[in-house]
Parts: structure tokens; C-alpha cells; sequence
């Protein structure tokens, strides 16, 4: 059984050949490993149910058949190559099936100390440059456990690990090792000094108040450096409405696989200034990648407070369930651009920066926003000195639909010499104007170089006004706002 009883049992078992304190972090690490793999083994076994399930659906339809979409058809495979390929993949997903289901009705999950890429690494030795010798290291740098959970009210609010804030870095020793202590009370000091560059200062004001800080110890290989990890628990950020946020504008951002195309817009929704773009690389390590959306973010939070804004709007976007081959066919280029767009991980990464810097995150729904944005915004705002691309379009649909007003721009009132001057309505009209919701007022009498008659028909339908093409889910524009940081 998995819950706190079973691991209170295995702490006291630990107990007796170490101390309370390092079996408790030894016990709880594992304890929250197996939680994460279990996670990991019911999404993957969910993955294998669609995958099977959309597979036995276009093998039962006969070749080349179109999809129904009223009638929940599938479309065919397009050859019988293609049919027989499938089919086998099906009964391997099938067997796959079988081995994931037993281990989760059995409770057993796979877990690698050290890593499973690394341990594939052993070999091949040669392809990754390494020799025997230092993959041993690095194996053994991987598999190293030496991190101790903080307890407020303990000096420096640490007992196992303890770093002063002088520097001095420290270790309680298990009692079957008091024996190698080199300063009293079984402690073992390093002869090191540790500094922390990032959030010192925060970092310092808790020690200085022996309020709980944990401490994870690692060895890099690479560098021949050991490193210390300080971590602890942040206060909960204070909750801003939604309409404070939005009182001062906010910066719509369009997220894409290499860059974040963003556009400061004002309470109105009309675009102010001139169109940001905060690139970022996802090739290389995972390190490299995570460093680079943080760069990416810094770079975008910091341009949101010059703005003097209070709020960024982003796409609600998930590719969870559409980077299959089922779904979007031999089409691999586009399955590996969704694979490798970093949705949940910068959606998570900007909560949690922003909030740092007291700016909200306002989540809208991500449903056209790249084509009405280039439709109705992309040729106004280009210039001969400005090229406004489609992503720079869309951040504008974003950040509109995040305050509320419609992604078509309405265009300006007609010159006063035209028949019927001042009587052309705007999308920024303030909720007390009159007639903002209604056609035209019918001008008796003859009229010259306007609409014949029945032509403005449509001019009260709020589906026509607001979206493109007159689509059949009217109003659907007028969503209401998810806010990510409350």
C-alpha cells in the first residue's frame, strides 16, 4: 500500500541503522518516486487505450473512406500496405497493453536509479565519447543520495544539513558513522564555502530566522565541481482581481515553437507601440532548453514592467493528445513541432515567474486567434518600416479576447461628406453609448452611394459583427477569462 502508514513503517525500519532524519528523507524521496511513476504508468496505459481504440476504428472502415464527422466515422487507410502496417502495430499495442496492465493491477513500477538514458549509455561507450572510467562516475554521481528535508526552529533551519550564513557548510552524521566526525556533536564540516547568487539575500533572511530550508548535495563530473541546492516553501502570492489587472492594459502574447511574439494593447484593445519578439532554442539537453524558456520569460516580464502593465494573456493550448500518428497521419514534421512545444512546462514557468513580480497571468481560449489576427489586423498595422508578421497579429487577437472586446477591428466612421456620417458604430463603444448594440438608424428619403435596400440585413447580428465569416457559434468571443495566477 502506498499512503502514510506503509511509509511510517519504513522509516521506523531505516531508523535503527541510520536516524530518524536520514531515513526520513531517504524514505520520503523514494516514497514520492514511486508516486511520480505511477503517474507516468496511467498515462501511459490512458495513451495506449486511444491508441488502440483510434487504430480498431480506421481498420474497420474500408480503404480510402472519408471521415464523418457527423456520424463519428474515421477515415480508411489510404493503401492496403498501409491497412496490413497498422494492423500489426495494433497487436503490438495490444501485447504492450497486457505487460502495463498487469504491473498497475500488481502495483509495480519501473524506476532507474541514476537514470535510464544513462544506464542505455554503458553501452554504447563509443557513440557518447566516453570512456568506462567516467561513465563509473558519473553513474555513481547520479546514484549518490544526500538531501535532508529543513525543520522550522532548528538552527539555521536545517539540522542534518546545516549551512550557516557565514557559509559553513556542515553534516549530521548517521550513528554508524559518528565515528568520522571531525567537530562535536557527531557533525561533520566541509571544507568548503558555499554562496548562493541566486536569491541570497531570501535565502539568508530565513537561516538568519531558522525557518526550514532543505538542502540537496550533488557532484557535477563534467566540471569536477560539488554544488549545493537550497529550497524551500514560498508564501502564497497575493490574489489580484481581474478587472485591477486588466485596468492598465495588458501585454498579449502569441506562443510559438521558437519565439514569443508579444504586443502591448491598451484598455481599448488597440495596440500600443511597436511588436516584441523574445526568441528561445529547443535543441540540446533538457537543462539547455529549460534555461532557454527561462531567458525567454525574464526577457518578457521585464518588458511587461516597462509597459507599466499588470497582466500578460497567453493561448490556452494542450498538444497532449494530438502529437499521435493516428491523428495527423505521416505528417512527422508537424508531430514533432507539437512534441517539442513546451506548452505545460512555459504556461507553469511564467506562473510561477510572474508572480515574483506581481503580474497576472490570464489564460483565453486559443480558437482562431492566428487567423482572425492576420485577417483583421496584420495588413493595418504594416508600414514600410514595419513588417508585421502573423504571430505579431495574433498576440493581438490574444490579448483582445483576454479583455474582452472582439478580434475584428471595426473600421473608423465614414467621411463627413457621405450620407450617413456619424452614424458608422466601433467595437471599443463604452457599455453606456447608445445604440452600440443595434443597426444603423433607417434614414427616410432618398439615398445616394450607400447599401440598396435589404443589404444591411445583417448589420444586428452579433455574430456577423464579431467573427469572421458569420460562423455558426455566435458569440462564443465573449469568454470569460481564466486567470492562471489566482
Amino acid at each position: 500500500m502506498h499512503d502514510a502508514a506503509s511509509w511510517a513503517v519504513r522509516k521506523r525500519a531505516l531508523t535503527g541503522r541510520s536516524s530518524a532524519r536520514w531515513a526520513g528523507s531517504i524514505t520520503k524521496a523514494t516514497h514520492d518516486q514511486w508516486a511520480l511513476a505511477r503517474r507516468g504508468q496511467a498515462t501511459h496505459l490512458a495513451w495506449l487505450h486511444r491508441q488502440i481504440a483510434s487504430i480498431e476504428a480506421r481498420l474497420a472502415r474500408p480503404l480510402g473512406a472519408r471521415a464523418d464527422k457527423r456520424e463519428g466515422l474515421a477515415r480508411g487507410y489510404a493503401s492496403r500496405g498501409e491497412w496490413h502496417g497498422k494492423s500489426r502495430r495494433l497487436h503490438t499495442l495490444k501485447d504492450r497493453l497486457a505487460v502495463v496492465e498487469a504491473d498497475w493491477k500488481a502495483g509495480r513500477v519501473h524506476v532507474v536509479r541514476g537514470g535510464k538514458r544513462l544506464a542505455n549509455t554503458r553501452h554504447h561507450l563509443e557513440a557518447a565519447g566516453l570512456e568506462a572510467a567516467a561513465w563509473r562516475e558519473r553513474w555513481r554521481a547520479e546514484r549518490m543520495f544526500l538531501t535532508a528535508d529543513g525543520e522550522s526552529g532548528k538552527r539555521f533551519g536545517n539540522e542534518t544539513i546545516r549551512v550557516t550564513d557565514t557559509g559553513q557548510i556542515s553534516v549530521k552524521l548517521p550513528a554508524p558513522l559518528v565515528h568520522l566526525a571531525n567537530a562535536p556533536h557527531g557533525r561533520y564540516v566541509l571544507d568548503a564555502t558555499v554562496v548562493f547568487r541566486h536569491r541570497g539575500q531570501e535565502w539568508r533572511d530565513r537561516i538568519t530566522a531558522n525557518r526550514a530550508v532543505a538542502y540537496r548535495i550533488h557532484h557535477d563530473t563534467a566540471r569536477g565541481r560539488w554544488y549545493v541546492t537550497a529550497s524551500w516553501q514560498r508564501a502564497a502570492a497575493p490574489v489580484l482581481p481581474l478587472q485591477a489587472a486588466l485596468a492598465r492594459g495588458m501585454v498579449g502574447v502569441d506562443m510559438n515553437d521558437d519565439h514569443l511574439a508579444a504586443w502591448q494593447l491598451d484598455v481599448h484593445g488597440n495596440p500600443v507601440g511597436e511588436p516584441q519578439r523574445f526568441f528561445y532554442d529547443l535543441t540540446g539537453s533538457t537543462e539547455h532548453r529549460d534555461a532557454q524558456i527561462r531567458h525567454a520569460l525574464t526577457r518578457l516580464l521585464h518588458h511587461t514592467r516597462r509597459c507599466g502593465t499588470a497582466a500578460i494573456a497567453i493561448e490556452d493550448l494542450d498538444f497532449t493528445d494530438g502529437t499521435s500518428r493516428e491523428k495527423h497521419g505521416r505528417n512527422k514534421r508537424f508531430r514533432r513541432l507539437l512534441s517539442r512545444f513546451p506548452t505545460a512546462r512555459l504556461k507553469a514557468r511564467l506562473v510561477s515567474m510572474a508572480a515574483e513580480q506581481g503580474v497576472a497571468i490570464v489564460a483565453v481560449d486559443p480558437a482562431y486567434t492566428s487567423r482572425w489576427g492576420a485577417q483583421h489586423w496584420q495588413k493595418p498595422l504594416t508600414t514600410p518600416r514595419r513588417k508585421t508578421s502573423r504571430h505579431d497579429a495574433a498576440s493581438i487577437a490574444v490579448g483582445r479576447r483576454a479583455l474582452g472586446h472582439p478580434i475584428r477591428r471595426r473600421t473608423t466612421p465614414p467621411h463627413p461628406d457621405q450620407s450617413d456620417r456619424g452614424g458608422h458604430r466601433t467595437a471599443q463603444a463604452r457599455p453606456d453609448t447608445r445604440r452600440r448594440e443595434e443597426p444603423r438608424p433607417h434614414l427616410p428619403g432618398p439615398r445616394t452611394r450607400c447599401a440598396p435596400p435589404g443589404g444591411g440585413a445583417k448589420a444586428g447580428d452579433q455574430g456577423a459583427q464579431h467573427r469572421s465569416g458569420h460562423p455558426a457559434e455566435q458569440q462564443s468571443w465573449q469568454q470569460n477569462s481564466l486567470p492562471l495566477s489566482l
